[in-house]
């Protein structure tokens, strides 16, 4: 008698537990991955600044889907043949959240970190190729899944040589008459 009472709070601990993982949504995002595997992944990769950012929704039964493309200036090639410093290009993302019913099946929420109007960012683009989560045939240019672009830090605003503060701007006297 005594063992079976010895027993029963590890029974009881493992029916809690069993309860608990049962109740729990189970969310599976895909893991960031490495600076490696996003150099590995891109067939380009650029620095450059968010001109514009476009975006179109549509809702289905279970998720309300974001798609987006981002007119980018290009500063910069670190990898990849085609764009060039001074060139436009478009590039495509996307994000979904959850509207059905219940709680969410395992699945991703699409891109996080991309950057906004103004910012400098780094984009690991595919062109024709595997992005992470499809394949790109149609030559347009998508941010590699899911994090496929480092917002860079905004340059420290430039100090003058002595330290010094600049002048204050005196008024100029009008001419006109009245």
């Amino acid at each position: 008698m005594m063992r079976r009472l010895a027993r029963w709070p590890l029974i009881a601990t493992m029916l809690t537990a069993a309860c608990c993982l049962l109740a729990t949504s189970v969310r599976a995002e895909k893991i960031p991955l490495s600076q490696k595997q996003l150099t590995d992944l891109a067939t380009n990769i650029v620095v450059a600044k968010v001109n514009a950012v476009y975006t179109r929704d549509s809702k289905n039964a279970n998720y309300h889907v974001t798609h987006y493309v981002a007119e980018v200036a290009v500063e910069k090639t670190e990898k990849g043949e085609g764009l060039k410093p001074g060139g436009l290009v478009y590039v495509r993302y996307w994000t979904q959240g959850w509207i059905g019913a219940g709680n969410p099946p395992p699945g991703t929420n699409g891109h996080t970190g991309m950057g906004g109007v103004g910012d400098q960012v780094r984009l690991y683009l595919v062109n024709k190729g595997y992005d992470g989560g499809g394949h790109v045939t149609d030559g347009g240019y998508n941010v590699v899944f899911r994090d496929g672009c480092e917002v860079l830090p905004k340059p420290e605003p430039k100090k003058s040589v002595t330290g010094a503060k600049a002048p204050a701007a005196k008024p100029v006297a009008s001419s006109a008459k009245e």
